[in-house]
C-alpha cells in the first residue's frame, strides 16, 4: 500500500475517503494541527463560544477564531447563535469519524503532545 509523508514525518495511507483525507490534513498535515486538535477536544467535552475557548485554552482570540473558521468550513464544527455569542459544537459527521481521528492522532506525535508526554 502506498503512503504519503506528512510534515511531522508521519505517513498516511494513499487510498482513503475524502473526509479521512481532510482529517489527515487538518489534524496531522498542517502547521495549525495542534491548536485545532485542542479546540476540537475541548468543544467535544463542552460547547463554548470563541472567547470562552480562547480563555480556557490560553490561546490568542484571533488565533482561535481562525481555527474555528477553518473547522466550520470543513464540516467539523457547527454553530448556534449570533455574532460573538456564537457557540460551537462538533458535527455529527465528525462524531461519526471520531475513531478515525483518534487513529490519525495515534499515528502522529499529536496524541503524545495532547496527553502531555
Amino acid at each position: 500500500m502506498r503512503s504519503i509523508q506528512l510534515l511531522d514525518g508521519a505517513e498516511r495511507p494513499a487510498n482513503m475517503d475524502a473526509f479521512e483525507r481532510l482529517l489527515w490534513w487538518l489534524f496531522a498535515g498542517s502547521v495549525g494541527a495542534r491548536s485545532r486538535t485542542s479546540i476540537l477536544f475541548t468543544l467535544r467535552a463542552q460547547p463554548l463560544n470563541a472567547q470562552q475557548l480562547a480563555e480556557q485554552l490560553k490561546l490568542d482570540y484571533t488565533t482561535v477564531r481562525h481555527h474555528l473558521s477553518v473547522l466550520e468550513k470543513n464540516r467539523i464544527l457547527i454553530t448556534e447563535g449570533e455574532k460573538y455569542g456564537k457557540v460551537y459544537f462538533v458535527t455529527e459527521v465528525m462524531e461519526a469519524h471520531w475513531a478515525t481521528l483518534e487513529a490519525i492522532l495515534e499515528k502522529t506525535s499529536m496524541s503524545q503532545r495532547r496527553q502531555g508526554r
